[in-house]
């Protein structure tokens, strides 16, 4: 249940105890927290989970359903607004809640939950954040290398190790909320298409070229649909265009929550390293996920339909938003040929 900005008067909706869980600020970390939502209710069955989160997220955590309710946070990625971040924890104040969960590592990130007076805070030892949080824990990198593990680690006792296996992230999407997103935007109900995800919202060296993506969809049978954000536009044209029309571009027509029924009904995803390649393995579907500069020992997709394509190159992953060797050969040298082969068999 999203209930917006925190504010007002109380109402029936507002329940006492429960824990709040301050969110990352990324598509993909966020679909990363729900293992530790999981393990969460799984330690306390009836506890009440709130979230607190950006709006772009909210159509995320609404398809969760650990989650109790979204809160829309007015604060957004780099701002520090100590004006703000004192508000938000006062009205928070008013929730009652027993922990909350800073996933961020920033100092400023634990600020609304230190205002709030929350008796515990919870997260991970980062910048200045002694007097931040009460339960800080000491991350052992090596120990516990998928970011989802360290996240999910927090709903453990100090210096346990995260649960293993981990829950997978699981979004929901309903045959009327599929319907509904094809209707809006004039798309035939009655295709099985493939998707391909060519944005990257960190940069350019995690993004398979636009010319690559339109050979794939000359070798796969149609409709190809690009999926994407606003950003995404006019990469999105220009595989259009090179492929010749083969592929229809979608980026920037979308809203989230359209863009998540219209990818679980995909009968193949092709995606960079990003929220949608997230978003694909928390929906089940076949996906083949290509890596360049990141790492998928890091932040892997998460379902066992997910396919890893990488060239594993001595340089990378090097993490950069550019490469800093000027020649991407992680991903220009990835064929569609190669991305082609991980396609699954037709049923």
């Amino acid at each position: 249940m999203f209930l917006g900005p925190l504010g007002g008067e109380p109402s029936a909706a507002r329940l006492s105890g429960g824990v709040l869980v301050v969110a990352p600020s990324w598509i993909g970390d966020t679909i990363l927290a729900q293992p530790l939502f999981a393990r969460l209710h799984e330690l306390h069955p009836s506890l009440a989970i709130d979230v607190l989160a950006a709006p772009w997220s909210a159509p995320l955590l609404a398809r969760m359903p650990q989650v109790r309710r979204v809160i829309d946070s007015p604060l957004r990625h780099g701002r520090f607004d100590l004006g703000a971040r004192w508000r938000i924890g006062r009205l928070l104040a008013r929730e009652g809640y027993d922990q909350a969960i800073v996933l961020p590592n920033s100092w400023k990130s634990a600020l609304p939950v230190f205002f709030a007076g929350i008796p515990r805070r919870t997260g991970f030892t980062g910048e200045a954040r002694a007097g931040l949080l009460n339960d800080r824990r000491r991350l052992d990198e090596a120990a516990v290398p998928l970011l989802a593990e360290r996240y999910a680690q927090l709903a453990e006792p100090p210096g346990q190790p995260p649960r293993r296996p981990l829950a997978l992230p699981r979004l929901t999407s309903s045959a009327g909320q599929q319907r509904a997103a094809r209707a809006a935007l004039g798309l035939p109900a009655d295709v099985s298409p493939v998707v391909f995800c060519p944005g990257a919202e960190y940069g350019p060296a995690k993004r398979w070229p636009a010319r690559h993506f339109a050979a794939l969809a000359g070798r796969v049978g149609g409709p190809v649909w690009l999926v994407g954000s606003a950003k995404d536009a006019a990469v999105g044209a220009e595989i259009e265009a090179l492929s010749g029309g083969k592929a229809i571009n979608l980026c920037g027509r979308t809203n989230l929550e359209q863009a998540i029924d219209i990818i679980a009904t995909a009968r193949w995803v092709v995606s960079n390293d990003s929220g949608l390649m997230h978003v694909a393995a928390a929906l089940g579907r076949p996906l083949a996920a290509l890596f360049g500069s990141s790492s998928p020992g890091y932040t892997p997709p998460m379902s066992p339909q997910a396919r890893i394509i990488s060239l594993s190159l001595d340089c990378s992953p090097c993490f950069k938003r550019e490469c800093p060797l000027g020649h991407l050969r992680c991903l220009n040298d990835l064929t569609p040929e190669q991305v082609a082969a991980a396609a699954p068999n037709p049923s």
